[in-house]
């Protein structure tokens, strides 16, 4: 099964994450299939970058987020726009919204 999940980087007591899909054996920083963003809890607002078009297409093939993503998905409104997806609205025009949120928050 694979899952999306973080992959923390950093150093000692500053930590940030990679957001991951790996097979869900692999170690927490071990093999991993491809980077699909990056988190930042220590800014205030949290920094989130995601690549939404490699989130979903993991997504509809079968990928699971795990909790803590699931979170972070939620966060940006990410797993509500996939929703919308699946009723068939068209990707692009989701993915320019998406960009919309994540310059709005960027820009607080």
């Amino acid at each position: 099964m694979v899952r999306i999940r973080l992959r923390r980087v950093g150093l000692k007591g500053q930590p940030s994450y990679r957001i991951v899909v790996a097979d869900k054996e692999a170690p927490r920083d071990g093999r991993f299939l491809q980077i699909v963003g990056h988190y930042n809890p220590r800014t205030n607002p949290s920094t989130v970058v995601l690549d939404e078009k490699a989130v979903y297409t993991w997504m509809r093939n079968g990928a699971q987020p795990t909790e803590s993503v699931l979170k972070i998905f939620n966060s940006v409104k990410l797993m509500d726009r996939f929703a919308r997806l699946k009723a068939g609205e068209a990707e692009e025009a989701l993915l320019a919204e998406a960009q919309a949120v994540y310059a709005a928050r960027t820009s607080k």
